[in-house]
């Protein structure tokens, strides 16, 4: 019995029963199938929140006002003062004090009602510099962002979101007018698409303007910002950054770093906090789908004890004519191992067919990972060898003469 014959007979053996074997492979179906398909859940959500938070900007910092105390002694929220400015700003961009920021994007927002004719629409007004842009990684679809000239002029300009523009203009909004606050501005561009972030309900309903523009139509004091947004110099220096804003900040405002009345948050720390909770509920979810594997394993173990016991006689009479217990241990380990690398083989098909049809129907995205699917396939081939084992060893160790009295 050389290793050709060996997988001969054990794939006639397995053919030979057909439905058996395939019940018995349906539990390592079910397990490969849901762990691939868990891990690929997981990693999907990790890089949803990862485009999420890459569309707010690269390498972003965002610089938050503290919170505030009524005189009736009822603290608000973190963001609720007004303790940031437009000099707070202007000093993060000076090189020599914060070297490892690129641009700085000081912020206004505000909600406001644009009007075109007969049509209105209610939208998030948003007053910042010409570095709001790249900041923010966003890209005009049509006509042209605001200049650094126009937002020292409070130019009477305003790039609208692709869904505000839909909703006030049924053609091409560039070129066109709209009243803000009874103010009329000239609609310059269009952002292209952008989608919902994760501090945003739609970064596409929105209207951008220069600063100053922002301020005088909404009643602004010029002074006060809602938020800074900083973009680092790289990636690799983001950190250095953050320390170096909250100690000027700090030092400007005359507090210390513990009671400093702002808030920086990084685009690391968001990405960290959100895959770890999907990793946690990834870990959770393959887990409960392991267990599947495991009853699939009994199961390759259960069926292969039952084909000893039928074939207890053509054992005896292949001993009796000269098999060693190896080549009889090699025969069963060899039809569990194709049961179990088949039930596997079985159980990526449906995981790639899942991936396919599920993100229609949860709105989930599934990504598949090589190395889960090659690991599920070594792990389905283990499981056969594994419960293989205690069936084969039985069989080799059975004795020609108990063998061959057997009825």
């Amino acid at each position: 019995m050389n290793w050709p014959e060996t997988f001969r007979t054990g794939f006639e053996a397995v053919q030979a029963h057909r439905l058996r074997s395939i019940l018995t492979m349906l539990g390592i179906i079910i397990g490969v199938s849901s762990v691939i398909l868990t891990v690929g859940l997981g990693q999907g959500a990790q890089d949803e929140v990862k485009k999420q938070i890459d569309s707010l900007g690269s390498n972003l910092l965002v610089v938050s006002p503290g919170s505030s105390t009524s005189s009736s002694g009822i603290r608000g929220g973190f963001g609720s003062a007004s303790t940031l400015t437009l000099s707070d700003a202007q000093a993060i961009e000076d090189p020599s004090v914060v070297p490892d920021v690129k641009r700085v994007a000081p912020v206004t927002s505000s909600s406001v009602a644009l009007v075109n004719g007969t049509t209105n629409w209610t939208t998030t007004l948003v007053g910042s510099t010409a570095d709001w842009l790249p900041v923010r990684s966003r890209t005009v679809e049509s006509g042209r962002f605001f200049t650094a000239a126009e937002v020292a002029a409070s130019a009477p300009v305003v790039v609208l979101g692709a869904d505000t523009a839909s909703e006030l203009f049924t053609g091409s909004a560039v070129g066109e007018t709209v009243t803000v606050e009874g103010k009329s501005v000239t609609v310059i561009g269009v952002l292209a698409t952008s989608g919902s972030s994760s501090s945003e309900a739609s970064q596409d309903d929105t209207a951008v303007a220069p600063l100053g523009l922002a301020n005088s139509v909404t009643g602004g004091t010029g002074v006060s910002v809602s938020s800074i947004y900083v973009e680092g110099a790289s990636e690799t220096t983001l950190g250095a950054a953050y320390q170096e804003i909250q100690a000027l900040l700090a030092n400007l405002h005359g507090v210390t770093t513990a009671e400093a009345d702002f808030t920086i948050t990084s685009q690391e720390a968001l990405i960290d906090t959100a895959n770890s909770t999907n990793r946690t509920l990834t870990v959770l979810l393959g887990g409960v789908a392991a267990i599947s594997l495991l009853v699939g394993g009994i199961g390759v173990m259960n069926i292969m004890l039952v084909s000893v016991t039928e074939r207890i006689r053509e054992i005896g009479l292949r001993k009796a004519l000269g098999a060693t217990p190896r080549s009889i241990r090699r025969q069963f380990l060899v039809e569990a191992s194709m049961l179990g690398f088949a039930g596997g083989l079985v159980g990526v098909v449906l995981s790639v067919a899942g991936s396919q049809l599920l993100p229609s129907l949860i709105d989930q995205p599934v990504s598949l990972s090589a190395l889960a699917i090659v690991a599920a396939l070594f792990t389905s081939l283990a499981l056969g060898i594994g419960f293989g084992v205690y069936p084969a060893s039985r069989a080799a160790n059975l004795t020609p003469i108990e063998a061959l009295r057997s009825e």
